[in-house]
């Protein structure tokens, strides 16, 4: 059974002001997210999902799906901060979406099999795709049996500052046993990656993985999802920017021994608007890479 692919694409706006997940920056004004469905495509993935939220239906199929819908199935569902388990209701005046496991579950009627999860303005390149569905390919019928794409972080970095990073940390196994959000990390004159930690600086190898948000699951991950969900309310309901994220659930189950996750090595360059400055690059990067052949130009033909 072919994996599928999870995109993360609630809002349709970008995580950080700069570059909106349907903005062209390809040569033939082709999206981020449009170089992640043709790389699953070619990488072998079966089935692409978005969740997105309602007001956004009409010009996301008509947008974005008609591109697709001829290469490979698509689906989506929907985000709503009012979609929560039976005995919650949601605060009155809430309109910040719940986080991005809340997301995932939203899926849970619609994934049968295993699947990847993604997010929609983020260029991850074609060998984190590959990676990723060749482990997952591997997964059907298995649970508590999860991976994530580990990207070197020295192929993470802004040219245009500093970027905060889930720096993980692998057994002897190349399992995750933690990953640590570390805040501006960047080179410093000297031209070594490093983040600061009070008054001192700590280096980081180029080599080091980190998380930027690939990851593949099992199934069953919906049901733990939905047990964690109900504690996140009982606590956090009521507080406003309060957000449920996959990496929270992911450590807890790892520490009580109900799931491992692969670290899975990519020599993919990662690649997003972190900040406005960071457009042009990426415009010139997909343009190189067309230049070379990795990519054609329009990415999919009608």
């Amino acid at each position: 059974m072919k994996p599928t692919l999870f995109i993360l694409a609630a809002g349709m706006g970008s995580r950080y002001g700069g570059l909106k997940q349907l903005d062209g920056v390809g040569p033939s004004g082709e999206t981020i997210m449009d170089y992640s469905v043709f790389d699953a495509i070619r990488a072998g993935f079966g089935k692409i999902v978005f969740v997105i939220r309602h007001d956004f239906e009409q010009d996301f199929r008509e947008k974005v799906l008609s591109k697709y819908s001829s290469h490979i199935p698509v689906e989506v569902c929907f985000q709503s901060v009012d979609a929560l388990p039976e005995g919650f209701k949601c605060p009155e005046g809430r309109t910040k979406p719940w986080g991005t496991n809340h997301a995932v579950l939203m899926a849970k009627n619609i994934i049968k099999e295993p699947f990847a999860v993604i997010n929609a303005d983020d260029f991850y390149g074609r060998n984190g795709f590959e990676v990723l569905a060749e482990d997952l390919s591997k997964l059907d019928g298995k649970t508590g049996d999860y991976c994530m794409v580990g990207y070197r972080v020295g192929n993470t970095l802004s040219e245009s500052g500093t970027v905060n990073r889930g720096v993980c940390t692998k057994d002897s196994s190349n399992c995750l046993t933690d990953v640590v959000e570390r805040i501006n990390i960047g080179r410093n004159a000297e031209g070594k990656i490093v983040y600061p930690d009070g008054d001192k600086e700590v280096e980081l190898d180029k080599n080091t993985p980190v998380s930027m948000n690939m990851w593949g699951f099992t199934t069953d991950y919906f049901e733990y999802s939905e047990a964690y969900f109900v504690d996140f309310l009982k606590e956090s309901l009521n507080k406003d920017k309060s957000e449920f994220y996959i990496p929270v659930v992911v450590n807890d189950l790892i520490k009580k021994g109900k799931a491992k996750v692969r670290v899975l090595d990519t020599t993919a360059t990662w690649f997003g608007v972190t900040y406005n400055d960071d457009r042009p690059m990426v415009v010139a990067k997909l343009a190189e890479l067309v230049k070379k052949g990795e990519y054609p130009s329009p990415l999919f033909s009608k």
